[in-house]
């Protein structure tokens, strides 16, 4: 799994992930993930367009980073995931914490 962060613009940085997000490909990303969402941090777009595969554990990932964000008034959302794993989100119920946003210009709208 790959993951690398960008800056946007302003204080919004886009995180792009690459691979399968299953036990051994969430293992390659967990603590950069956190690293990246860490404080001074706030306001992220995650680009899961290259995401092939979602289990649990990814899920969790992106649940427990969303959770300590909000809890310090940043926003998270989730941009143009692949069809596969948006289904996997969707049945989750990630749309109900986490948005799913399909464009990179209506992320970027989301965060101001």
């Amino acid at each position: 799994m790959e993951i690398n962060c960008e800056l946007l613009e302003e204080d919004i940085y886009k995180i792009n992930l690459k691979g399968r997000m299953d036990i051994i490909g969430n293992a390659d990303i967990d603590i950069k993930f956190s690293g990246m969402t860490a404080l001074p941090r706030m306001l992220f777009i995650v680009d899961l367009s290259e995401v092939n595969f979602i289990a649990s554990i990814g899920i969790r990932t992106l649940l427990l980073s969303t959770k300590a964000i909000h809890s310090r008034g940043g926003k998270i959302v989730i941009l143009n995931p692949d069809s596969q794993v948006k289904k996997i989100l969707l049945m989750a119920g990630i749309d109900m914490v986490l948005p799913i946003i399909d464009t990179l210009e209506l992320a970027i709208a989301a965060m101001h």
